[in-house]
């Protein structure tokens, strides 16, 4: 997916299963790869792109994705669109929701402790290793040995959407131009797949992201924000530490 991904898991098992769980979380992120990817002729999401697949044809994966971005796409008055580049590329929801699934797997496989970060977008469950909590650091948008935030969470997602990483890369579907006014987007929530939907599209939103965001707190979705001019904003309930 065009992104490295770590695996931290804090259960007391032989390395053995260790090693084995984490072999099953990165034969499924592969396996995503494989069938989402924009960049890979023969992928699912390509094929079907192409006009070569029919939606009844494709994988149950395929069918739930496009069924969310649908649903998210509703959701965010438009601005989450897996079409806003011009063709489908689901590539905004697929990250989080491979994660979620890979954390939801560990779980039922009885690993309760555990930390998994594939480019930002990170999903972590029960404690860190010393105890207590996971600590999240939001890379400060501006100075990359520098945090904006520190996060402390025991279960629950974190999803980052910037610019100052890899540029113009989320457009506002609007204006068919690269999105304006939000540097950086940290949605914290219990789905990983949805806060990364979130972050993205209020990113795309610009400043008006920001209350959008005040409102998806109700839902438990809580946010921090630096705008393109360097201010600041978080939700009330942002999970910070002391």
């Amino acid at each position: 997916m065009g992104t490295t991904v770590s695996i931290e898991l804090a259960d007391d098992r032989p390395e053995e299963e260790l090693r084995r769980l984490i072999a099953g979380v990165c034969d499924w992120l592969h396996e995503v790869d494989a069938r989402f990817s924009t960049y890979k002729a023969d992928s699912e999401v390509s094929r079907l792109a192409r006009g070569e697949l029919r939606i009844d044809d494709c994988s149950a994966d395929l069918r739930h994705v496009l069924k969310m971005c649908a649903d998210l796409w509703r959701d965010t008055d438009g601005y989450f669109d897996a079409y806003a580049g011009g063709s489908l590329d689901p590539s905004g929801y697929v990250k989080g929701w491979s994660v979620e699934v890979a954390s939801a797997r560990l779980a039922d496989a009885g690993s309760h402790d555990h930390y998994i970060n594939a480019g930002g977008d990170i999903r972590m469950r029960g404690r860190h290793p010393e105890g207590g909590p996971w600590r999240v650091g939001i890379r400060h948008p501006w100075e990359a040995d520098k945090v904006s935030w520190v996060l402390a969470l025991n279960d629950g997602a974190v999803a980052t959407s910037g610019t100052y990483e890899r540029g113009d890369h989320v457009i506002n579907p609007r204006t068919g131009q690269p999105a304006r006014g939000l540097r950086s987007v940290t949605v914290v929530g219990p789905d990983l797949s949805v806060a990364d939907a979130y972050a993205t599209a209020a990113l795309a939103m610009g400043e008006a992201g920001i209350a959008w965001l005040a409102k998806r707190a109700a839902d438990g979705y809580d946010s921090a924000v630096v705008t393109d001019d360097g201010r600041a904003f978080s939700s009330a309930n942002l999970p910070a530490a002391v």
